[in-house]
């Protein structure tokens, strides 16, 4: 079968690459597009997957956003025309559910954040499945017309399952120079280009990288989304705190690290997952995943950054966890592979 997938975020890129080598090896043909945004492209040029660029970043603001949709879903509606695809698979894609609309192609849209309204409200009435960690109550989907047969919720986290043969490469610690002997912590900056977040830049960040860089204790490393974020924190030139310019191996430097401070969503659950102690800076309306790992002790809300002890973790804490079959969610995915 023909399938489509649709990436607009950099994340993206790590939660469906297991499901489209599994369709590939299955003999299916996988087209991949992408919008430049974040660290995406840069992803998918280190995968060595073929994809095809479509689209350009509107901003954080409405306006922006809704003129750069409209142009993305029509360069979508034109590249799919003639491509017959049999069915779709997004996460988070905003595009690809009209798109399939438009041309007839049975979609799924996959999430794991339900108070992105704006969003649901569109993706969740335009695809034809709805597919969500089991951890989201039913009742907070309705609004967004996500009922069952069309809602589908699957057991666990994402994570556990785009990360379930991940082993981490002790080589990103190399090329960062890191000192081992200094407590490594990882923070990762907010999303600010999310509707959800309105643009706004987390006021804790500034804090919270000097109270690390004064512990004299800590090695930091920013994972920055965007050039203009990496910029602002260079600008600090706080000793011992380091941007790299382009995308590195998060996910091994998460599982490596002894902290990691993020006002992101999905690094904070590959954290949890991985037995990576995990602050929460997150300023958005907390989510049913994150209400959950709060509850089980994996994730914490910092509100001072003085609550922050940088020490080190247990070694190979990312070997003793769950792990879950990606062939398992491939088939609540994509039905129609059947």
């Amino acid at each position: 079968m023909r399938v489509w997938i649709d990436l607009t975020n950099t994340a993206h890129v790590l939660v469906l690459r297991p499901l489209v080598e599994l369709l590939e090896v299955n003999g299916h043909e996988v087209t991949l597009t992408a919008r430049p945004l974040s660290h995406t492209l840069e992803l998918l040029d280190d995968w060595g997957h073929e994809y095809t660029t479509l689209g350009h970043y509107g901003g954080a603001g409405r306006l922006g956003k809704a003129r750069s949709a409209a142009t993305r879903l029509a360069q979508l509606v034109r590249f799919g025309r003639s491509r017959r695809f049999d069915c779709g698979l997004a996460h988070g894609s905003t595009d690809l559910p009209a798109a399939g609309r438009v041309l007839r192609v049975p979609n799924t849209t996959m999430f794991d954040y339900e108070w992105a309204s704006l969003q649901h409200h569109a993706n969740c009435r335009l695809a034809q499945r709805v597919l969500v960690p089991d951890a989201i109550p039913a009742d907070r989907l309705d609004r967004y017309g996500a009922r069952p047969p069309k809602l589908v919720r699957y057991p666990g986290l994402k994570e556990e399952y785009y990360l379930a043969d991940f082993e981490p490469d002790g080589a990103v610690l190399d090329h960062l120079e890191v000192n081992p002997s200094r407590v490594l912590c990882v923070v990762r900056t907010a999303p600010s280009y999310a509707l959800y977040l309105a643009g706004s830049e987390n006021p804790l960040l500034p804090r919270v990288l000097r109270r690390l860089s004064e512990s004299g204790i800590a090695e930091t490393i920013v994972l920055a989304r965007t050039d203009e974020q990496r910029r602002a924190v260079e600008a600090l030139e706080l000793p011992g705190v380091t941007v790299p310019a382009r995308v590195v191996d998060g996910r091994s430097l998460v599982a490596l690290a002894d902290l990691l401070i993020s006002a992101g969503g999905t690094m904070n659950r590959e954290a949890a997952v991985l037995g990576t102690p995990v602050w929460s800076i997150f300023e958005g309306k907390l989510g049913a995943i994150d209400e959950l790992l709060v509850h089980e002790g994996r994730l914490r809300l910092l509100q001072d950054p003085a609550e922050i002890e940088p020490v080190k973790k247990a070694q190979h804490a990312w070997s003793d966890r769950v792990r879950r079959d990606p062939a398992e969610l491939l088939r609540l995915a994509l039905p129609w592979l059947d």
